[in-house]
């Protein structure tokens, strides 16, 4: 890893710029964020893409705010175990049960308690949230294999000398 997984933190949803970000600027942004977790960086053309198809709103003057920014780091992580079409199916569960903001929030501690886990940091997953619900649990399953694909790579990468780059991964 490229820093320690305990230090690993994203921001919450009332951390991330809201004034509106360039296409280029939001991808700095949310690519420097992930960038510790290997190859989950995303690109211009692929943002692009998922404005397109309807996955996250269109840009307001061509900037990107809070709201549309927190899609695409959900859409970053996730679209390492599932389809663009299973994370639409999950934006529509999450939009029907929590407000953006909880569920980004939630996203951002799950993703963190589940790395922490998983690299050995802590003992055991603690239980995060006052509710309990099968689109919760459905999340928690998502991060999980994130977190296993994350942990899997890493070590595959310690222990070879040629890591796979990054576009020789799968990429939606």
């Amino acid at each position: 890893m490229a820093i320690r997984i305990e230090d690993f933190r994203m921001p919450r949803y009332r951390e991330i710029p809201n004034m509106g970000l360039y296409l280029d600027q939001t991808i700095k942004y949310i690519n420097q964020y992930l960038e510790p977790l290997g190859c989950m960086e995303i690109t211009s053309s692929m943002v692009s893409n998922y404005v397109k198809k309807g996955y996250i709103k269109s840009p307001v003057r061509k900037q990107y705010d809070a709201e549309q920014i927190a899609y695409l780091f959900f859409i970053a992580v996730a679209k390492n175990v599932l389809s663009m079409e299973s994370i639409a199916k999950m934006f529509g569960l999450m939009h029907g049960t929590y407000a953006e903001e909880v569920a980004y929030d939630y996203f951002c501690s799950e993703l963190e308690n589940v790395l922490n886990y998983i690299f050995g940091v802590q003992d055991d997953i603690s239980y995060l949230g006052t509710t309990n619900s099968e689109e919760k649990d459905m999340l928690r399953s998502v991060i999980v294999a994130v977190a296993n694909v994350i942990y899997v790579n890493d070590k595959l990468k310690a222990r070879t000398s040629t890591a796979k780059p990054c576009d020789e991964q799968t990429e939606e």
